[in-house]
């Protein structure tokens, strides 16, 4: 797949403004009364102080199918272990929405101060940790679960079908195991109820103010993949190198010399891409040369030709460096996110939308993030819009505020609202047309 940013690039400005039609004809977006925002944050509140590790979400979507049982929709459980899926089933005959909302919680210790906080622990890697909902996955549970309310009470004014998708293990499934938009595609949830026409999803954080909406057609998130490095030599003592072969000097020039892959090897001006180590292990004494030093590490890039060129380049680098310190590289790459992809025609015909939501003033071009989503597994099956909405609260710099995955972090409920309407009405609007 090869991508342009330039060609798929679309600016704000130059989108033109005109009003959508949402359902029944109307040109004004469906709004939420005070009641169902109320039950959102009460969701959200119960999710946040319940919180789940991926793929163990089994109160979470167990609290999801009651609820959509409970609105007359078709319910599917047990999908990639834990993954709910509900089907609405419109008045008239129309297209297929598919909207999506992950569940996972994060081993992380909460130091909100909340009167919700979480106090749970649970096992991760084989040690009980604490856990907390730091990357606002509890919030677009439950803006999710307002949006099937509204849409289940509004069934009349959709034309086709809607998709509601609670996906389990967002942040990677636990070792040894399979999770998440991946394993939900491999085991076919397209094929066996629905191919939805388009899918749209939503990230809350605190890179913008409450209500701000940060988007970006084509490429908006970096893909993510995971690499391992073991360099091994010959042990001898430190005081006579040459009796043997020295991988840590070996694993210190693939570390150096890798650097070259993205600033000499890569196209740069099709698009930008990261090659870091966060492990170096080797060596249990000071004057022992040891046998053997691990390495392990990220790439993240937002072009799969490139991808694919740092792989290559990335293995041929790490294995002719160390043979010519005498050592040998053994090289694993574990391929993890891809590339999250905003379908451009998607994008263009859904920012009248977004706009008429959010307000012209709320509605901002984002730029591109490194960081990864697997909802980028779906929107490569189907035509998708992944958005990025503000909880920061006004008063606070985004700036300083903490961000996700932070302990601290702590989004402003009152982007929910914002949050569910999107929801709503991307899927009107849709219909509608």
């Amino acid at each position: 797949m090869k991508l342009s940013l330039l060609a798929l690039s679309l600016c704000a400005a130059s989108a033109a403004f005109t009003l959508p039609t949402f359902a029944a004809g109307s040109t004004e977006p469906a709004r939420i009364d005070t009641n169902l925002e109320q039950r959102v944050i009460e969701w959200r509140r119960d999710i946040h102080q319940h919180p789940e590790l991926s793929n163990r979400e089994f109160r979470t979507a167990a609290l999801v199918a009651e609820h959509l049982e409970a609105l007359g929709m078709e319910v599917h459980t047990g999908i990639a272990h834990t993954g709910v899926v509900g089907i609405l089933r419109g008045a008239k005959p129309g297209p297929t929405v598919a909207l999506r909302a992950d569940m996972d919680a994060l081993p992380v210790r909460e130091q909100t101060g909340l009167p919700f906080a979480s106090t749970v622990t649970a096992e991760f890697n084989g040690a009980e940790v604490p856990v907390m909902h730091a990357c606002g996955h509890d919030m677009h549970v439950a803006m999710l679960m307002g949006a099937a309310e509204y849409l289940a009470q509004n069934r009349d004014d959709i034309s086709g079908s809607v998709m509601f998708i609670f996906q389990p293990a967002e942040e990677g499934a636990p070792a040894g195991e399979e999770g998440g938009a991946q394993l939900m595609i491999k085991e076919g949830i397209f094929e066996r109820f629905e191919r939805p026409d388009a899918i749209f999803g939503i990230h809350v954080g605190s890179m913008s103010h409450t209500g701000h909406v940060g988007y970006r057609s084509g490429p908006i998130m970096a893909s993510s993949d995971r690499f391992n490095v073991r360099v091994r030599g010959e042990q001898t003592h430190g005081s006579r190198p040459w009796g043997g072969v020295d991988p840590i000097v070996a694993a210190a020039a693939i570390v150096t010399n890798s650097q070259s892959i993205v600033s000499r090897k890569l196209d740069l001006t099709k698009a930008p891409a990261v090659l870091s180590f966060g492990v170096i292990q080797g060596g249990v004494r000071n004057n022992i040369i040891p046998d053997e030093v691990y390495l392990e590490g990220t790439m993240r890039n937002f072009d799969m030709d490139t991808r694919a060129q740092m792989f290559e380049k990335f293995t041929r680098v790490a294995e002719s460096t160390a043979a010519a310190h005498g050592a040998t590289a053994e090289v694993v790459i574990n391929e993890g996110y891809r590339v999250t992809i905003n379908s451009p025609d998607l994008m263009e015909r859904m920012l009248p939308t977004t706009r008429a939501v959010v307000g012209d003033a709320y509605l901002t071009e984002a730029s591109l993030g490194t960081a990864s989503e697997d909802f980028s597994f779906f929107a490569l099956e189907v035509p998708g819009k992944y958005v990025f909405l503000g909880a920061t609260p006004y008063g606070q710099d985004p700036a300083t505020a903490p961000g996700n995955h932070s302990p601290f972090f702590n989004p402003d409920e009152a982007a929910m609202k914002v949050g569910t309407e999107l929801f709503i009405n991307w899927t009107l609007n849709f219909s509608a047309e």
